[in-house]
């Protein structure tokens, strides 16, 4: 059981347009806060978007994740899991990025979750855009390269950008193979789909065993069979989990900066993160919700909905 410190403020106590906002109004802990020590599962923001290539806005997604976070309650609705009552969680605050300086920045976002790591935390980032993996996986890998289930409309797989440029949020799971922090043989991506440059991405997974399940492959075969072998390809080794919102259909997902129509809905948005229950998942991310783009601000809640379906999936106990 959590202590009582970590567990978030109920909205029968305080409604939930009240207060300060914190990730599903989880007590903030900040790494100087006397409590940093007792936190198990750590929720992280990285407000930085300078990996964007088109539409920026995703810098802005932590502050607008936290805010619609506090409709998320103490209780899974299908499992009836209640994940603050089985661990000490706490909002630990948001890497301060530099916008202006893409290294350092990088260089920031590893040494905040160096500092995680080494107190014994499991992140949950909110980004962000999809380079945020990057200097995430350089802090969680430092012993060995970690298995990685990918859901994204996008595989992130290619060289460079713009005749050179090698880190943008097109390129981080490329540089991540190349560095050793993913094991190519034990990553999965899923949900690929929409019009493309050429194959240089699919040309890399395909030389380094990257598996690459196409949308129409997701939807022909179905959910539990590919995640089934998303189990399967990972299997019981420690693995990251990132998840870019546009993997889902921009009709339920319309705020992000890369949209591809034909996706999944946000149903199975939810049901992908079930199929995680069981895996050693040492962090995970929730990535490229673009608050300019998200007038509604649905994206955001499903963003949080997704954020608190892979918190009950690190939760469950691994299984051997």
């Amino acid at each position: 059981m959590s202590d009582p410190f970590f567990h978030p403020v109920s909205g029968f106590d305080l409604p939930r347009f009240a207060g300060v906002p914190t990730f599903m109004r989880l007590p903030h802990v900040p790494a100087d806060h006397p409590r940093f020590k007792d936190v198990q599962v750590g929720l992280i923001g990285v407000p930085w978007d300078s990996g964007t290539t088109n539409r920026p806005g995703p810098r802005h997604g932590p502050r607008q994740l936290r805010d619609a976070s506090t409709m998320i309650r103490a209780q899974h609705a299908s499992s009836g899991m209640r994940p603050f009552e089985t661990v000490n969680c706490a909002d630990l605050g948001d890497v301060g990025p530099n916008p202006a300086d893409i290294q350092d920045s990088m260089a920031r976002i590893t040494a905040f979750y160096a500092q995680v790591v080494a107190a014994g935390i499991r992140p949950l980032t909110a980004g962000g855009d999809h380079l945020t993996s990057l200097p995430v996986l350089r802090a969680l890998a430092k012993d060995g390269p970690l298995g990685m289930i990918h859901f994204d409309s996008h595989t992130d797989l290619f060289n460079s950008y713009f005749g050179g440029t090698m880190y943008t949020h097109g390129t981080p799971f490329r540089r991540a193979v190349e560095e050793g922090l993913l094991d190519p043989k034990r990553v999965i991506q899923i949900g690929i789909r929409g019009t493309m440059y050429d194959t240089e991405d699919r040309d890399f997974a395909a030389a380094n065993g990257i598996r690459i399940v196409t949308i129409e492959e997701f939807f022909e075969r179905g959910i539990a069979d590919v995640m089934q072998e998303a189990r399967a390809i990972v299997g019981a080794a420690p693995t990251y989990v990132s998840y870019d919102i546009d993997f889902v259909d921009p009709t339920f997902a319309p705020g992000t900066g890369t949209p591809e129509v034909g996706g999944p809905n946000s149903y199975q948005a939810l049901q992908v993160c079930r199929e995680l229950n069981g895996l050693n998942i040492v962090g995970a991310d929730l990535v490229e919700v673009s608050p300019p783009f998200d007038q509604s601000g649905n994206t955001a809640f499903l963003g949080v909905s997704i954020m608190f379906e892979m918190l009950c999936a690190m939760l469950t106990p691994t299984k051997g």
